[in-house]
């Protein structure tokens, strides 16, 4: 049984539903808490509250309830922020144009991102015990493929293509620029036409590899050369992981952009750097606001949230009735 509230009541709040939504859209679109305060004549804090109890829902509990499969392909990437004057880690996992799971962590081991994703795999087993990935999409740092090859041990984990291409020029030393960039150009063409080519993707890759690493050494100096055949020895295993299965993402594009949106709003919000307060609760609640707020109007999905771009299904038309039923427990969207 529960409880669903009129869409003009707060649960033990003591805010008005259209000053609550306008902070609400203030802060997704970057605003400081103090700014949004000063702007829809309320507190920081209570804005911050506000946020935080958002995120007192699991964002699988939410996104199930709009109908939308788990994901059994997804890109993860951590991402790098501040929090006064400590370095933090937002391990995240995003599947399209959805973020499945935000965590919080201050270390950058393996072992941390294990436990932030480890959330994740607990959340998905108490709604479907069979589930399992099938693959998933890093920029290929050690501690997150540790952390997911020990939680997913059956996943392919491949590494994000497009990163392998800006990656290149920082392996080359004491060379022009034009010749950088043309040699990042190459490499490029060389990815695509890998991942166009329809029959024996990975021994086609494989060779063109070894060409490629042979005619840096000729280009740019042989100590170029040995560096980039070192580099193409460590990674081409997720390359490889990508061009084998046709359904693996190719790119962390989407996961870039979700994690630039969320770090605009962290970097303006004052209530997220205060010590006592629950990180975790505040990052969660920013996530549901992200996946539940239309698109703006000149966008390629406009007035569409994320969660209505991968197919799932809203209770109301209305964005944030949305987010206080899914975020209260209230109603449930079958399949």
């Amino acid at each position: 049984m529960f409880t669903v509230l009129p869409h003009f009541v707060l649960r033990y709040r003591q805010m008005q539903p259209e000053v609550a939504g306008e902070a609400l859209l203030a802060t997704h679109g970057g605003l400081s808490l103090a700014q949004c305060a000063v702007i829809c004549h309320i507190a920081p804090m209570a804005l911050s509250r506000l946020v935080r109890a958002l995120g007192e829902q699991s964002l699988v509990t939410v996104l199930t309830r709009c109908a939308l499969p788990l994901p059994v392909y997804f890109r993860a990437d951590e991402k790098h922020s501040n929090c006064l004057t400590d370095r933090v880690y937002l391990p995240t996992i995003v599947s399209g144009r959805v973020i499945w799971h935000l965590g919080y962590t201050e270390s950058k081991s393996a072992e941390a991102f294990t436990r932030s994703y480890g959330e994740f795999q607990h959340a998905v087993s108490q709604h479907e015990l069979s589930y399992r990935v099938h693959g998933v999409l890093t920029d290929g740092f050690d501690s997150t493929i540790q952390s997911l090859r020990t939680l997913f041990p059956g996943a392919r984990l491949g590494n994000c293509l497009l990163h392998a291409v800006n990656k290149l020029p920082g392996k080359l030393t004491a060379i022009a620029s034009p010749v950088r960039k043309a040699l990042r150009s190459r490499f490029h063409v060389l990815l695509y036409r890998a991942r166009h080519r329809k029959g024996l993707r990975v021994f086609a890759l494989g060779q063109r590899l070894r060409r490629f690493a042979n005619y840096v050494a000729t280009t740019a100096g042989v100590a170029n050369g040995a560096r980039v055949r070192h580099w193409i020895q460590e990674k081409k295993v997720g390359w490889y992981a990508v061009f084998e299965d046709p359904q693996m993402p190719v790119t962390s594009t989407l996961l870039d952009q979700a994690h630039h949106a969320i770090e605009r709003k962290l970097f303006a919000m004052k209530g997220f750097h205060h010590p006592g307060g629950s990180q975790q609760a505040f990052v969660t609640g920013l996530t549901h606001v992200y996946n539940l707020v239309p698109y703006q109007r000149r966008a390629k999905q406009a007035d569409q949230c994320g969660v209505e771009v991968e197919g799932g299904r809203l209770p109301t038309q209305d964005w944030f009735l949305n987010v206080q039923i899914l975020t209260s427990g209230g109603i449930s969207v079958s399949p």
